[in-house]
Formats: structure tokens, C-alpha cells, sequence
């Protein structure tokens, strides 16, 4: 990781938000030191329909040329057919994983510092040609060539490495066990080996890119009452607890399984610095709720710093400058602290 390099921003579907909140930020001199993968003309036309002035150049990776204050630099990737807001083209699903591509090969190359990546929209990619794709995490997974991942979101509150432990309502950091499955397959998919890896990965990234040296988990129950001493299902008796009695052996602070209704209450939440939940709506609903638009979602477990806005492609908000760019923000920051963090580990390892 070349810790000097510029941060990249993929523009995501399209015809969703992501390339006019990017515009935003830059129109706003938020990009410095930035560059962004996607079409020129339709950033030029976008740019356009939102009455944003930018002068925008484009360049490839390793040149050194960086945005500026109302100056955009783009590395280009073509659209496969022209896209309009709110419009969903399968044809330009190639397109979205290839402004990815281009990303992860830059970072792995020294040519960027860090990925940040705007919605995209998983149903239009599978119809695309794609039917094995589940989303950005597993796709960036297996670009990278690693075993496991974890999804993390966090609220700002909670992003800044010296605020470590829960602090009130809005302050938040949620990781999943697992994540894009439909709820019939997520108990088969609960296992030891999946609890112990991303727990293992979730401590270890805590420390590395967040700077929390013992950090301490919490971890949800799957069933209701975290299973009711089996009277609800076994998966606690027979699989989570212990998973989590092995982690503690090998030295991890992390407690439960705790109920996930009561789990989120200040009580409990005390001291904690991350939540470990089971699947995806049992974490991120509350996740949401208390910081929607003001949180990030962080790929923990990469050979980069990948980070992501909190929401989706809002199709029907594509082009009419009313989009809020906040979460790609955050999502900018975050990487350019996790970046720094992330050096300094190495350095002290």
C-alpha cells in the first residue's frame, strides 16, 4: 500500500446517485488528492443536469495526476450503452465491476492508497450476465484473492480510532457474521469456522485499522432469546457458544451470545467496541436507525482499504441534485484515517 498515493472513488450503477454525489463532493473541494473511476461524458452530463462547473481531466493510474478544488480527475472506463438516472441498463453491468477492477488493481499496485465505492445494484449486475454475484464484498473477496471478509459498518460517531468504545445512541460499529444470503440459508451458514474466522478477522482489523489494541465484541444470538437455553433452537448451545468459548480461549475479549433485541440497549453496549451480529438485517436495521446517512461500510480482512457509503442507489432520487453526498464523505474520510492507521500498524509490526 503506497500510503501517499491518491484515494479512488468508483461511481457505482450508473444510473443511481453515485456519480452526482461524487460530483457534489468535488464541487464542494472535498476530492483533493482524489481520482474517480468511471465515464467521462457521463460524469460531463451529469455534471451538467446539476448545474456543477468542473473541469475535468483525464488521466491513468501511476501518472500522479490528483483532483483538485473544481478540478475532477478521471481514470475512464466506458460505458457499454449510455445511461440515464434512474434507468437501470443490464447492458452496463460489465462496466460497473470493471471501474472495481481497475480500482483493486491500483491498489495492489501501489498506484492508490485506497478504494471507496459507490452503490451499486446487485439485481441489475446478475441480470447483467453475472449470476453469481451477491455484492461488492464477496466480489472484492474474490478479486483479492482471500478466504473471508467482513462486512463492518460503522456510524461517524464511531469511525475515529480515539473514540474506541460506545459512547451514546449514534455511536456505533456492526459486523456480520454473514451477509447477502436469503434469511432460509443464513442458520446453514452460521458454522464455528465462519464465527471463529470473522471474529478472528474483526479483532485483528479493530486493532490494525482502527488503532483499538484490545478490543472488546459482543455477539448476538441467532434465534430469539438467544435460543432460550435450546427451547428456540440450538444453534447457540450446539454452534456459537462454543465458538466464542474457543475465542476467549485464545485470548479475545468477547462476550455473548446476547439476546439481539436487548443486545442494542445502552447497558449492554456499554464498553463494547464492536457488535458481532448473525446476519444482515439483525445488525444493520439498528445500525441504520441510528445513523443513517452518517455512517460507512468498511470491507475488513483485504490486502486494501476499501470503504463504502451506508445506502443504496436511489433510483428514483438519479438527477435531480436532491441526493445526499454525506456517506460518501464519511465514507472518504474514514479511508484516508484507515489508510494512515493502517501504515502505522505496518510499521510498528
Amino acid at each position: 500500500m503506497n500510503n501517499s498515493a491518491p484515494l479512488l472513488i468508483t461511481t457505482g450503477e450508473p444510473a443511481g446517485i453515485g456519480p452526482e454525489i461524487t460530483l457534489m463532493l468535488a464541487a464542494n473541494g472535498q476530492l483533493n488528492n482524489t481520482v474517480v473511476i468511471g465515464d467521462t461524458e457521463l460524469l460531463s452530463q451529469r455534471a451538467a443536469l446539476l448545474g456543477l462547473h468542473l473541469d475535468m481531466v483525464e488521466a491513468t493510474p501511476g501518472s500522479g495526476e490528483v483532483s483538485s478544488p473544481k478540478r475532477l480527475v478521471v481514470w475512464p472506463a466506458a460505458l457499454r450503452e449510455p445511461a440515464h438516472p434512474g434507468m437501470l441498463n443490464p447492458a452496463n453491468a460489465s462496466y460497473v465491476l470493471e471501474t472495481l477492477q481497475i480500482a483493486v488493481d491500483a491498489c495492489l499496485h501501489g498506484h492508490a492508497a485506497a478504494m471507496v465505492t459507490a452503490p451499486l445494484h446487485k439485481g441489475v449486475i446478475i441480470e447483467g450476465g453475472f449470476p453469481r454475484f451477491t455484492g461488492h464484498t464477496e466480489w472484492l473477496r474474490d478479486a483479492c484473492g482471500v478466504d473471508e471478509v467482513v462486512m463492518l459498518l460503522a456510524t461517524d460517531q464511531a469511525l475515529h480510532a480515539q473514540s474506541s468504545r460506545w459512547q451514546g445512541s449514534s455511536d456505533l460499529r456492526v459486523a456480520l457474521v454473514t451477509t447477502h444470503l436469503p434469511l432460509r440459508d443464513v442458520a446453514d451458514a452460521v458454522t464455528h469456522d465462519k464465527i471463529t474466522r470473522i471474529s478472528r478477522l474483526l479483532a485483528t482489523d479493530l486493532k490494525n485499522q482502527f488503532g483499538i489494541m484490545a478490543p472488546r465484541i459482543a455477539v448476538c444470538g441467532l434465534n430469539p432469546h438467544a435460543g432460550e437455553d435450546g427451547h428456540l433452537g440450538r444453534e447457540e448451545l450446539d454452534v456459537i457458544i462454543p465458538a466464542l468459548k474457543a475465542l476467549r480461549a485464545e485470548g479475545l475479549d468477547i462476550q455473548g451470545p446476547l439476546p439481539a433485541d436487548t443486545l442494542f440497549t445502552p447497558r449492554h453496549l456499554a464498553g463494547v467496541d464492536a457488535v458481532l451480529a448473525m446476519y444482515h438485517d439483525q445488525g444493520l436495521a439498528v445500525l441504520k436507525y441510528a445513523g443513517f446517512g452518517q455512517a460507512a461500510n468498511i470491507t475488513l480482512g483485504l490486502p486494501l482499504v476499501r470503504t463504502s457509503v451506508d445506502h443504496g442507489t436511489a433510483l428514483s432520487l438519479a438527477g435531480h441534485g436532491t441526493a445526499d453526498p454525506n456517506s460518501l464523505g464519511v465514507a472518504l474520510a474514514l479511508a484516508r484515517r484507515l489508510t494512515t492507521q493502517r501504515a502505522n500498524a505496518l510499521v510498528a509490526s
